[in-house]
Parts: structure tokens; C-alpha cells; sequence
């Protein structure tokens, strides 16, 4: 039964993505807008490396940009269903309340991965990613890093009450991970506090994660920055410290509203 709620939930949540083309067409504009316009004048400023070299330093940070929009997005819908009462028939079902968390992080995880597959497709015809890169790593750090956002979304996700909330919660938390996370510059010329900030950002090892499979043969200067393993160690670890918060923060959520149904039913009784 479980693994029937399980294929139903993801289902639902990819054909609603779909059926939002405008979405997935927004998801694919925004990193091609950064690679072409900032990255050729960001690029055309750095004189000996040239627009060309710094274009292709953007790749790892823009496919990681689309699985956090595209993960945190999808990760929305959990508070959509909790306005419209969708979660009432959820939470009824007869299984344990953080399976619903775990399936929205993992529906959320897929639609962050659908929407880099559609941007890794059109890199591979531009020319900015070919079958040199380290595809294993490659791979693993996509997946991880899905997960990572999917999980930091689910996280706000439970805190808000309301589509409004969780919309500010996002602005107020994905820009500042994105610009602080070395998708856009390197870490290492950085002010103390600002790298400091960037050192406790769980999508920067994400990025650096990416940077190790696809700037191989890199200058110094714009290449990874941490280990392999500090990368996977940081983000594993901020990924289940954030399911499991969310995981306890949703069932005491829903056992209170359970509660509180109990003993409004009780007085009219």
C-alpha cells in the first residue's frame, strides 16, 4: 500500500509540472539568460580567461540553479495541498504521517532532475558539456544535490501555513544560497565574512560537488575548491538533519490539528 501512495504521489506531481509548460520553459530561459548575458560580460572582464572559459565555469552553477528553483518549486505543492484540504485525505491514510514527507522530497527531487535533464540536453548541443566530464560524478552530484534542495524546500515547506509564507521564505533563502555559493565567482578571493557565510551554505558543496566532474581541466583559479568527500559529507548530512526536522515538525503539526478536531467535536457533542 505504501508503495502504491508512494508511485500515485510522485505521479501526481510530475503531471502537474508538465501541464505547467510555462514553468518548465521559465526553468530552461532563466541559467541560459546567465550563461549568455552575464557570462559573456562577466567573462569579457576577465580579460586572459575570456568570455568562452568563464561561460563554461558557469555550467555546474546553473544546472545546480535549476534543481534548486525546480526542487524548491515543486516542494510548494505540499502547502498548496495543506490550503485546499488535499492533506486531510493524506494524513486519514493508513500509514505513518512522514511518508508523506519523505514522497513529496522524493517527487520533488525527481522534478528538480527532469528539469536539469532538459537543460543538460540543450548544453550538450550548444557545446558548454560533452563526454569528457567524469559522468559517474557527474550523475551522483546531480541526484545529491536534488535532494539537498528538495529537502531544504520541504523543510520551509512545513513551517508555512500558507502559499504567501512559503513564498517569502523562498525569496528570502534561495537567492542569497545561490549568490553565496561560488555558481557565479570563486570562493577564495572572497571578504572573510562573506566566505565564512559560503563555507555554512549547504548548496555551495553542491556546486563544487558538480565543478569536480565537469571543470577537469580547469585553471586553478576557477576550479573545485573542497574534497569530493567534504562535498558529499556536507550535503548528506544537511539532507537528513532537514527530513528529519521536517519529518517531526509535520507529525506534531498533524497530531495537534487531530487533536484540536477531537475536542471541537467533543463540545458540540
Amino acid at each position: 500500500m505504501i508503495r502504491r501512495a508512494l508511485k500515485a504521489i510522485i505521479y501526481r506531481e510530475l503531471k502537474r509540472m508538465f501541464r505547467q509548460r510555462g514553468r518548465l520553459l521559465s526553468a530552461m530561459i532563466r541559467p541560459l539568460i546567465w550563461l549568455f548575458i552575464i557570462g559573456s560580460g562577466f567573462g569579457a572582464m576577465l580579460g586572459q580567461y575570456g568570455p568562452a572559459h568563464y561561460q563554461q565555469f558557469l555550467v555546474p552553477g546553473l544546472l545546480c540553479m535549476v534543481l534548486l528553483f525546480g526542487s524548491m518549486l515543486a516542494s510548494l505543492s505540499l502547502v498548496y495541498d495543506k490550503e485546499s484540504g488535499v492533506m486531510r485525505m493524506l494524513v486519514i491514510a493508513p500509514f505513518p504521517h512522514y511518508w508523506i514527507i519523505i514522497t513529496r522530497t522524493i517527487s520533488a527531487t525527481i522534478a528538480g532532475l527532469v528539469q536539469a535533464g532538459l537543460l543538460i540536453i540543450i548544453l550538450f548541443a550548444l557545446g558548454y558539456l560533452d563526454l569528457s566530464i567524469n559522468i559517474g560524478l557527474f550523475l551522483l552530484g546531480l541526484v545529491v544535490t536534488a535532494f539537498l534542495c528538495a529537502s531544504a524546500g520541504i523543510l520551509l515547506a512545513v513551517f508555512s501555513n500558507t502559499l504567501e509564507n512559503f513564498a517569502v521564505f523562498m525569496n528570502f533563502v534561495i537567492f542569497p544560497v545561490f549568490f553565496l555559493s561560488g555558481a557565479l565567482y570563486p570562493l577564495q578571493h572572497l571578504p572573510p565574512l562573506l566566505k565564512w557565510l559560503t563555507l555554512i551554505n549547504p548548496f555551495s558543496y553542491g556546486v563544487d560537488l558538480l565543478k569536480h566532474a565537469v571543470l577537469l581541466d580547469f585553471h586553478e583559479a576557477f576550479s573545485a575548491e573542497f574534497s569530493v568527500f567534504h562535498d558529499l559529507l556536507f550535503i548528506i548530512t544537511f539532507s537528513v538533519i532537514a527530513l528529519l526536522i521536517a519529518c517531526m515538525r509535520f507529525s506534531q503539526v498533524r497530531v495537534i490539528e487531530k487533536l484540536a478536531k477531537v475536542l471541537s467535536d467533543s463540545r458540540r457533542d
